[in-house]
């Protein structure tokens, strides 16, 4: 489902289109081959699902996805359907026949692409052999126990031979183009290499295996990327076939891309090879009609998250809602990667800031990472029983008070206030009020943890002494599950919360692209980034004054952990400090940043890097100038004009305003002033090189640079 944003006069819709001729898609077949095709396992998913749309509006019915094929998915996912191509119909029969069943349909999401689905559980006879020809072609061995790998060769091996028969009957046209994204498709790129299959490849790392392994290791990663042994790195950690799969299809490939600058420098060093294109991930982007649309949805949600907080904190609940900011963190339970140990320290010292500084603002920060429970926690239950319970009681009163006010004033008569509620009426209130007592604090976790003891988190929060105590200013909440609209605790799917929220904060360390940032800008709301995240390094350099668009990035590139935790610290209490019309001020800002985002715009890299395929595979048919590597410089946002000039005098001293400086932004503040400024200073964005198709002959197309 699309993400939603608003469409008005503060909406950069003015961002000009790239000037490239199309490819002549109709003498091409494109096939995108990924694990994560129909089959969610992390975040690839969200990058083929979303780009689907503007992939299918530039090549029509001569796109195909290619994924595994699993029973559960494609009855939910995919309507089967029969290939119109004959060519691809004989090959998916030339393996059916030799009993590889392959399936074919139409993945029932936004634009409705081609899928071809490999059964490789029915394929797993042929492991042995296949393996053994694997060895045989790059001297590659994969080890029995390691069932994914195996899995992915099986999936890679039936790719390749589909590859085989398709150009068999295809002949010369229409050309293959092929896209693999991660290294286990990596198996199938390699296989069709190595058999000189006619096709044009592009290999895709969204992040490299030993850099994860690595990070999740708590080694300084980043300083000593000239420094590792990779060979010996990758065996201690048994994953060396791994790597010498994604290593081979990084250096088999046509065109290797990443996703990001700092994912580049990262497989320069661990493939040893450095990427051709930089291929930014974006996020299908549906517009609302007007502008103040997407605020009215942050109030809606807040509301809903405030129910919650009542029942949670029943008993405790002494600060004040309308003050309180909500922050949170999502993502895979990666500790240290995720940057969650971080955040934690910050906390613990923005907590000591909020308290020593007086200030009347209180922050409910959520941690949303899923681990190992074994069901809710009774006191979190009860909380959500107890507030229900004593909604249910002040309904019932409010009829009662309203009916004896409306038959007095029919009478003519000024009610008695202290008649107008009977004795029994107080005794249900004051039995409210009593259940309302609790001995106990609230709980941090809402989930009974498997692992209470050793859990990451709860040992953080036992040792900086954050137990949602009445004299914290900040209350820590950890849901160790996804979100849903069917849990009994917080009835709110991820979109609907992330709306109701302030601030999201994303501290990672390890972070190649990091969609969870991009999320919060496209829904309006701020986030807290690194420069070593993509999407961190990507708004550094499209945008003048992140900070000044709700973009916070951390340095956790040229600045020591402590240096980064008070930074974040800062960057957290100067949100704080913020009056309620500065974080809607903010907001606007941040959500006109959400066209930076959109796949019609980012999708013109996937463009180029096809392109540059097809004149490396296809010489004779295909040409392209040499050009420098694609550059996205002079792309910028400008500093919003209300913004004061001096980074120091953006935020308050104290954190308590007067009425008075509220007014004078009111003044300096224009909404679609601010936006007609940024559309004048957009700059040639992505500035790739003009190119055009131009024909040799009927069959030959040269492209220009």
């Amino acid at each position: 489902m699309p993400l939603t944003r608003s469409l008005s006069m503060s909406s950069l819709s003015g961002l000009p289109l790239w000037e490239e001729e199309e490819l002549p898609v109709e003498n091409l077949l494109l096939f995108e081959v990924a694990w994560e095709v129909t089959n969610k396992v992390g975040g690839i998913y969200t990058v083929i699902q979303t780009k689907a749309k503007i992939t299918v509006d530039e090549w029509g019915e001569n796109l195909f996805m290619m994924g595994p094929y699993y029973e559960h998915n494609i009855n939910t996912q995919v309507e089967k359907c029969e290939p119109s191509n004959p060519a691809i119909k004989k090959a998916m029969g030339a393996l059916t026949e030799n009993g590889c069943p392959v399936y074919f349909g139409r993945w029932l999401i936004e634009g409705s692409p081609y899928v071809i689905l490999f059964d490789t559980k029915a394929a797993a006879w042929n492991v042995d052999r296949w393996k053994g020809d694997l060895w045989d072609t790059c001297g590659i061995g994969l080890p029995f126990h390691d069932i994914e790998a195996n899995d992915s060769l099986i999936f890679g091996s039936m790719v390749a031979w589909f590859f085989k028969e398709l150009t068999d009957q295809l002949g010369d046209s229409p050309n293959v183009l092929a896209h693999f994204h991660e290294w286990q498709a990596g198996a199938g790129l390699i296989l069709c290499r190595s058999r000189k299959i006619p096709i044009a490849s592009i290999f895709t790392t969204h992040a490299t295996l030993l850099g994860r392994y690595l990070c999740a290791g708590n080694v300084d990663f980043y300083n000593n990327l000239d420094k590792f042994n990779i060979d010996q790195e990758a065996g201690e950690r048994q994953i060396y076939h791994r790597y010498c799969l994604e290593r081979a299809a990084a250096h088999c490939a046509h065109v290797f891309t990443t996703v990001s600058q700092i994912t580049a420098v990262e497989a320069t060093h661990m493939l040893h090879r450095k990427p051709d294109v930089v291929t930014p991930n974006g996020l299908n982007i549906r517009k609302f009609s007007a502008m103040h649309e997407f605020q009215n949805l942050h109030s809606t949600n807040k509301g809903r998250i405030q129910e919650f907080i009542r029942g949670h904190f029943y008993g405790h609940l002494d600060f004040n809602l309308q003050k309180t900011l909500f922050f949170f963190i999502a993502g895979r339970y990666e500790f240290s990667n995720k940057g969650a140990d971080i955040f934690l320290e910050s906390l613990s010292r923005l907590n000591y800031l909020l308290r020593v500084h007086k200030s009347d603002v209180t922050v409910v920060v959520f941690f949303i990472m899923p681990a190992k429970t074994n069901n809710y926690n009774i006191e979190t239950l009860k909380g959500q029983a107890v507030r229900k319970q004593l909604w249910d009681t002040a309904h019932t009163v409010k009829e009662k008070f309203g009916t004896r006010l409306y038959e007095a004033l029919l009478k003519g008569d000024l009610p008695d206030m202290n008649t107008i509620l009977d004795r029994d009426d107080f005794t249900i209130m004051k039995r409210a009020i009593y259940a309302t007592q609790r001995h106990s604090l609230p709980p941090v976790t809402t989930h009974n943890m498997l692992d209470d003891a050793s859990d990451p988190i709860l040992a953080n929060i036992r040792r900086i002494g954050l137990f949602n105590a009445r004299v914290d200013r900040v209350k820590i909440v950890f849901h160790p599950e996804f979100l849903s609209s069917a849990s009994p605790l917080l009835p709110m799917d991820y979109e609907e919360f992330v709306r109701g929220c302030h601030l999201g904060v994303f501290p990672s360390y390890y972070e190649p692209w990091g969609y969870t940032p991009g999320e919060c800008t496209v829904m309006g709301i701020p986030s807290v980034t690194t420069n070593l995240s993509g999407f961190g390094c990507f708004m550094e350099e499209h945008v003048s004054d992140p900070t000044a668009y709700g973009i916070y990035i951390v340095d956790r590139r040229f600045r020591s952990a402590e240096e980064s935790c008070n930074q974040l610290t800062q960057f957290m209490f100067g949100f704080c400090q913020q009056s309620r019309r500065q974080r809607i001020i903010q907001r606007n800002r941040t959500e006109r940043l959400s066209d930076l985002l959109d796949w019609r715009y980012l999708g013109r890299f996937y463009m180029h890097a096809r392109s540059l395929a097809l004149s490396r595979a296809f010489p004779e048919k295909f040409w392209m100038e040499p050009l420098a590597p694609p550059q996205t410089e002079g792309f910028r946002y400008p500093r919003p004009g209300s913004v004061p000039p001096s980074p120091s005098a953006s935020v308050h001293s104290t954190p308590h305003h007067s009425d008075e400086e509220d007014g004078d932004e009111e003044e300096l503040y224009d909404e679609d002033e601010e936006a007609k400024r940024d559309r004048q200073n957009i700059k040639a964005p992505f500035s790739l090189g003009k190119k055009s198709v131009k024909k040799h002959s009927s069959n030959n197309f040269m492209i220009d640079s």
